[in-house]
């Protein structure tokens, strides 16, 4: 990958090198102003390019501390009073959701309070 940025930087250098050349000779011929514009142009597609395939994707991590020690709950579908399994819960927008595999029922997973 790191090659493939360098690469991609030198070439989106040259190019941009000969946009200014092609903007500065515009002065003599009014079409070369155009060919500078599409060489910018194609100069900052190289440099976006290269920026979306070198980007590393970035890993969140959230780390919980417990007081003390816990305990897991039984999970029952609110709908049919079926056991569900944990691992199927999903997290979608921070909200943990979980799908009740005997009748289909969506719902969120909420933790009752212990008063």
């Amino acid at each position: 990958m790191k090659l493939l940025a360098v690469l991609g930087g030198v070439a989106a250098a040259v190019v941009l090198f000969f946009a200014v050349i092609f903007a500065m000779a515009a002065s003599y011929d009014s079409n070369r102003l155009i060919t500078s514009a599409i060489l910018f142009l194609i100069g900052l597609i190289i440099i976006a390019g290269v920026y979306y395939i070198t980007r590393k994707p970035k890993t969140i991590i959230q780390q919980v501390e417990l007081s003390g020690k816990m305990h897991a709950a039984q999970l029952k579908c609110p709908h049919c009073n079926a056991n569900i399994d944990a691992s199927q819960i999903q997290i979608r927008d921070g909200v943990p959701y979980v799908k009740c595999p005997y009748c289909g029922t969506t719902f969120e997973v909420a933790e009752e309070p212990k008063w």
